[in-house]
This record gives structure tokens, C-alpha cells and sequence, in this order.
């Protein structure tokens, strides 16, 4: 599954944070595109729907925006979904 975040969040670095990582920022940083989006690529299992958000610049989350769904989480915001 790619997943990708546009250059309009302007954040230095990015890392994708799910359930698939135990929301472990170094776990899948995302690269830099030429023309600014980030993006990475990451096998996971077709049937089921995960959890996740970005991380940019070691302070700041954001949602997909583009994203299947949200589910709200324990922290007063939203995850986003992706359904595969």
C-alpha cells in the first residue's frame, strides 16, 4: 500500500504512524518528492481496515486527507482509515 501527503502540509520530514508500527515514528519514514510530497510504500494485509495518521517534523500529526474514513481516538482527534 502506498501512501502519500501532499507538499501543502510544508513539514520538513514525515513518518507514517499506525497500527501496523505501534505508532513508532522511525518506523516508516516517509521520502521527499521533488516536488514536495512525501510518500512511502508498505505491504499490508488485504481484509482489513488500520489505523494511522502522519507525523511531521517531530511535533506536529495530521490526517490523510484522502483517507477511507476517521474513527476518533483516546486523544480528543481522529485517526484516519484505510480499507483494504
Amino acid at each position: 500500500m502506498t501512501f502519500e501527503l501532499p507538499a501543502d502540509v510544508q513539514a520538513k520530514n514525515a513518518s507514517l504512524c499506525g497500527e501496523f508500527n505501534q505508532w513508532k515514528p522511525t518506523a516508516h519514514p516517509m521520502k521527499q518528492r521533488k516536488d514536495g510530497r512525501f510518500s512511502t510504500t508498505i505491504p499490508l494485509e488485504a481484509g482489513r481496515t488500520y489505523r494511522f495518521r502522519y507525523y511531521l517534523d517531530g511535533q506536529r500529526w495530521e490526517n490523510d486527507w484522502a483517507a477511507d474514513g476517521y474513527a476518533p481516538n483516546g486523544f480528543g482527534t481522529e485517526d484516519s482509515l484505510v480499507k483494504l
